[in-house]
């Protein structure tokens, strides 16, 4: 219907450096935004700090049933430190590679969902009609989608979720949970030559580190996702080696499945560590569908009828906005599917399929038609 356009638009989107920190998502959000507005969709847009900026957009609406919300991120991760072959921001192509940061992770996925909303404009009223959530500051917690969380009457209802981040246009049925923190242990600072004056600090976090190597989360592997996972990912303390020292900090990375009581998880985690002072920031329940849900059995429908071969039932392995999402949009099933390349994603010279970027408006747009015009 309307996917020539799906390659231009991305790599329009490419050109804004939205990259997180510091983020300014604002031109482009205004971007986005301003073409559904031409196109006939209500538009308005949140800031949870200035520049920081997410786009909500509908069009439709019928009290029988909620509108189907397609969402995405406009932020992008750092460049890194390796040198790219190709200018990050231009757009660049090569073969059915289109290059750039944030190719793949995720603004050919928006530019896609903008596509496809376009092919609906002024065809939507009197149906459960879409709604669009573009989000600022996905790569750094999840943060904008949270801010929006905190505002229902902003948010309304949605009955199913689409989330355009990198699946390579396969439909993933959710991801795992995340639970991350920091620990700092307190001691007393002495001389190095004279220790049984101080209390080490890193000593503590050391033993620390070692009970939680043994840590036991007591929860069966979920049958698609596998088993809750953690990783002590930084440690730090100390002034001056010839210092006993008087802090230490770790930080830790848990990523849980369904059925996990996450409350009950930070309990036992801070039993264990004592009197560490814990720094939860971030606390995102797992999401998943049941592949035998109904929407999410016509959403492999349409894959395979789109994609030419039945999908797996897959998860996500990173985080997605929907975990905010769904504390908002309570019980609505959800897909990850995206034209990304997960594998691309935050990587040096990233790249999307040009191909997939057009196979995905079409999927968006057999989606939205399926939601809206067969309720």
């Amino acid at each position: 219907m309307s996917n020539e356009n799906a390659v231009e638009l991305t790599r329009t989107l490419l050109q804004f450096d939205t990259v997180n920190p510091p983020g300014r998502e604002r031109d482009c959000a205004h971007h986005a935004g301003g073409l559904l507005e031409d196109w006939g969709y209500a538009v308005e847009y949140q800031e949870f700090e200035p520049g920081r900026t997410s786009v909500i957009a509908r069009a439709g609406g019928s009290d029988a049933k909620a509108p189907l919300c397609l969402t995405g991120h406009l932020d992008v991760v750092p460049l890194g430190t390796r040198k790219w072959a190709r200018d990050p921001f231009a757009g660049e192509s090569d073969g059915d590679r289109l290059y750039g940061r944030g190719s793949s992770d995720m603004k050919a996925g928006v530019a896609a969902m903008l596509l496809a909303a376009k092919g609906f404009a002024g065809k939507l009223a009197g149906t459960p009609g879409v709604v669009l959530v573009l989000t600022a500051s996905e790569e750094n917690g999840c943060i904008g989608s949270r801010h929006l969380a905190e505002l229902p009457a902003l948010m309304g209802k949605a009955g199913a979720i689409v989330v355009g981040e990198p699946s390579a246009n396969q439909p993933y049925v959710g991801h795992k949970g995340s639970l991350k923190f920091h620990a700092e242990f307190r001691g007393v600072s002495a001389h190095g030559s004279m220790p049984e004056l101080g209390e080490n600090a890193i000593y503590k976090a050391a033993r620390a580190v070692a009970a939680l190597e043994k840590f036991d989360f007591r929860a069966h592997p979920h049958p698609v996702m596998g088993a809750p996972t953690m990783n002590v990912g930084t440690i730090e303390g100390g002034a001056g080696v010839n210092l006993v020292p008087d802090s230490a900090r770790i930080g830790v990375d848990i990523r849980t499945v369904p059925g996990m009581d996450h409350a009950a998880l930070r309990a036992r985690l801070a039993q264990l560590l004592g009197e560490a002072e814990l720094d939860v920031f971030s606390d995102l329940q797992p999401v998943w569908t049941e592949p035998d849900e109904a929407w999410m059995r016509r959403v492999f429908e349409i894959c395979n009828a789109e994609l030419g071969a039945a999908p797996e039932v897959k998860t996500a392995s990173y985080m997605t906005d929907a975990a905010n999402l769904l504390k908002v949009y309570r019980g609505a099933p959800t897909v990850v599917l995206g034209p990304g390349e997960p594998q691309q994603a935050h990587q040096t010279d990233e790249y999307c399929s040009m191909e997939r970027i057009r196979q995905s408006v079409a999927l968006y747009e057999a989606l939205i038609r399926d939601w809206t015009l067969n309720p």
